[in-house]
């Protein structure tokens, strides 16, 4: 048993079932991130954990205690929205403190708690201000000063860092961390940006259309996603996923592609999975990181296999610290993601490294990791 338990939770709006046996077990101190694309169920799913949305089947425990049915009110929870949901009359202390005071907390208690958490999140100075009179990145901090003063067991987050600009959202991303590692609360959080959910989280649950494709810590879902789903939406940018055959020669596994201009690419497996075994001279999917694809003064010493492949350049794409390089590759295109000084011309064959340590294959039937 978990800190906070969602056992077999499904949700339906009449017929139309929006999430699927849903079991996640979140221990007490975990930073836990619901990432996916709009409209996959996981607001949903935190706002049944909040107690906002009613729960078809299932339940969903804290502490062990079962959450069906109870009121929001009275699951000692905390939640951060993204619209921060201040009271534009009243002032950022009586923010921070009105949910003690509508809990009938002393007042010298409330103001020692708006006193630890203002300082806390360092917005001592603005106590007497009005939200209208703050920047989004006040508000924000206000909101989780209102959630914090609470001392709940569980904390959620609806999507937080959206309505602030890319600077600001990253400032707030290493504020949130920092705060999780000195208070050690247990959080869930919702967020369709996956470098959120890659830096904040100890674990991951990638969700879609309903379903939890997987759930694992940030590096078991970047290097071994489930599925091609999991792998095209986590990582930024996205795993490559080619089509290739699986052929054995000379008693080795080798992936089968076609380069830019037709030619034969033969990469080879080493170590491969037992599962492998099944593929055979089949059409399978090979995957692969745009960093796993590099030009040999920079692939990965520690590597133990690294293939060449000989392909022509097609666009290339500096960004600051690293050039992106597309290639075609079995018709569709590649990324390579190399130093920023590689010698790469659009239009010019190249030598490209590819460490095959980090490739994985997936079944283009279920699009399932295979092995």
């Amino acid at each position: 048993m978990g800190f906070l338990d969602i056992n077999g939770v499904t949700k339906a709006y009449g017929a139309v079932e929006v999430l699927h046996h849903v079991d996640i077990s979140v221990d007490e101190g975990e930073f836990l991130v619901l990432v996916g694309p709009s409209g996959c169920g996981k607001s949903t799913l935190l706002n049944m954990i909040a107690g906002l949305e009613g729960i078809t089947s299932g339940d969903i425990s804290i502490k062990d205690t079962v959450m069906n049915g109870v009121h929001p009110s009275k699951r000692n929870i905390a939640m951060v929205f993204q619209s921060y949901a201040l009271y534009p009359n009243m002032t950022v202390g009586q923010n921070i403190t009105f949910g003690l005071e509508m809990h009938g907390t002393p007042k010298e208690e409330r103001e020692r708690k708006m006193r630890e958490v203002s300082q806390l999140l360092q917005i001592e100075n603005l106590l007497d201000r009005k939200p209208g009179q703050l920047s989004g990145g006040q508000r924000q901090r206000v909101a989780m000063g209102r959630a914090l003063v609470r001392d709940p067991d569980v904390f959620l987050f609806d999507e937080p860092l959206s309505n602030l600009d890319a600077k600001l959202r990253v400032d707030m991303r290493t504020e949130i961390k920092k705060l999780h590692q000195k208070l050690g609360t247990t959080i869930v959080y919702v967020t369709h940006d996956q470098i959120e959910a890659m830096t904040l989280s100890t674990r991951i649950a990638v969700m879609n259309k309903g379903y939890v494709q997987q759930l694992g810590t940030p590096k078991e879902i970047y290097d071994n996603p489930a599925n091609v789903f999991v792998a095209t939406f986590m990582g930024s940018p996205a795993m490559n996923v080619l089509p290739t055959k699986l052929e054995d020669r000379n008693g080795a596994l080798h992936a089968v592609l076609s380069g830019a201009e037709g030619q034969e690419v033969i990469l080879r497996i080493d170590d491969a999975p037992a599962a492998y075994g099944a593929y055979k001279g089949r059409e399978v999917l090979l995957g692969i990181r745009p960093e796993a694809i590099t030009d040999p003064e920079g692939a990965d010493r520690n590597a133990r296999n690294i293939q060449s492949l000989t392909n022509t350049v097609g666009v290339t794409e500096p960004a600051g610290a690293d050039t992106f390089v597309t290639m075609h590759v079995s018709n569709r295109d590649c990324i390579a993601r190399m130093r920023a000084d590689a010698d790469v011309h659009p239009g010019r064959p190249f030598e490209f490294a590819v460490n095959m340590d980090k490739a994985v294959l997936f079944d283009p039937e279920t699009e399932n990791r295979i092995g």
